[in-house]
């Protein structure tokens, strides 16, 4: 295979398991190399910085620049020295010879949550290194680290809007295989710009478990919300009524057509995603309102089940009308946080199980932080001119 189509296969590998470009590879490749020169020298020096031990072999001494060359791009790295300055890297060398498999194990890493022992088999393919336990728990020590910070970060501006979601998977819990939520927000401030404010994981969706979650927001700054967006479980609406009282809230439209769907057969359910696409985009409130009442009519003696369920619960889907017109399309379902669960859905399609609540979490936390990064530089709402989100229904129905 020539150089290049090796490259092409390489990348192609990385964007079916991250889904990721280049750029994210090179990142993730920079970052382990650079943590692989530190614990070389810790291996040389056989003593970790300001450890004090009689076997100490010598004292670091500051940085030299380096540019390593890679097929998918530069690499700018700080090589660590010792002060006697006898200090000779191996991994450049081992690493021209090893780079494809450097690059596969660094996809299988990523997909696994870094655990201890697929970051040990990392360093060894990379630079043939016999690293302790103690030293590759360093490296896991690190991220680790990165991510408890992004999880308890301050959150310093108010956040009008919020959109909470979450998934299942499967972890292993004393020794037997458990479904377990992972748990997301994703908060709107007012300069229009999303992010994910926070990633947890839970046995649970009830209302203990959301208090729990909201009450950490709160204590981590979280103020001034108006909107939020979710799906209907019991006990995540207790918890945004209790929590967020005075806010509006909208159930996802999504959810909610799925929901109708499931309550009638295949060939049916066109008709009913027909149903509801009217009256979802209509325009106003009063012209959504009349093609639902228009819908549990005609519902009533084909589906009643559907019909009564549309009656009791239709309501909850038209709050998005209580925001301004240019605000309605991205503020009415769930779907922003679609891509996110599409690229888990992706990783965790080869983990299969998740060893661990915190490989679990290390893993969903670490894509949080890398969609935050990527929504940070587009602008999702605009709220210059903002028409007041309390207004009533009624307003609008004397519009």
């Amino acid at each position: 295979m020539a150089r290049g189509d090796d490259v092409k296969g390489l990348l192609g590998i990385w964007q079916e398991a991250t889904g990721e470009g280049e750029d994210g590879l090179l990142k993730l490749l920079q970052h382990v190399v650079q943590r692989v020169l530190e614990e070389e020298l810790t291996a040389y020096l056989q003593a970790e910085p300001h450890e004090r031990t009689r076997e100490r072999a010598g004292y670091r001494n500051g940085y030299k620049p380096r540019t390593l060359m890679t097929r998918v791009g530069r690499m700018e790295l700080m090589v660590p020295k010792d002060r006697e300055g006898r200090f000779q890297t191996e991994l450049f060398e081992r690493y021209q010879r090893s780079e494809k498999a450097l690059m596969l194990s660094l996809v299988e890493m990523y997909v696994h949550g870094v655990s201890t022992r697929k970051v040990k088999a990392i360093t060894e393919a990379l630079c043939g290194l016999d690293i302790s336990k103690s030293q590759v728990s360093h490296l896991a020590k690190d991220l680790d680290e990165d991510i408890h910070a992004w999880r308890f970060r301050k959150l310093e501006k108010e956040y009008p809007y919020l959109v909470v979601d979450a998934r299942y998977e499967r972890i292993r819990i004393n020794h037997k295989v458990v479904s377990q939520g992972v748990l997301l927000v994703v908060g709107i401030g007012l300069d229009g710009y999303r992010e994910i404010l926070g990633t947890w994981v839970a046995d649970s969706e009830n209302e203990a478990t959301w208090s729990e979650v909201f009450k950490e927001l709160k204590e981590r700054g979280l103020t001034g919300v108006r909107y939020v967006v979710s799906d209907d479980h019991a006990g995540l609406v207790q918890a945004i009524g209790r929590h967020f009282q005075g806010a509006l809230w909208q159930r996802c439209q999504v959810h909610f057509v799925r929901n109708l769907c499931s309550q009638v057969s295949k060939k049916d359910r066109p008709r009913i995603i027909e149903m509801l696409r009217e009256i979802t985009t209509a325009q106003t409130y009063v012209t959504a309102r009349k093609r639902m009442d228009e819908a549990i009519e005609v519902l009533e003696k084909l589906h009643p089940k559907v019909a009564k369920i549309l009656e009791e619960n239709g309501e909850d889907i038209l709050t998005v009308y209580q925001l301004p017109v240019w605000q309605r399309r991205g503020m009415k379902t769930t779907n922003m946080l679609e891509r996110y669960n599409q690229e888990l859905k992706r990783r965790t399609r080869v983990v299969r199980i998740f060893p661990n609540q915190e490989s679990c979490l290390r893993l969903v936390t670490a894509l949080a932080m890398e969609m935050t990064e990527e929504w940070l530089g587009r602008r999702y709402l605009i709220f210059e001119d903002e028409v007041s989100v309390s207004k009533t229904k009624e307003d609008l129905l004397a519009a």
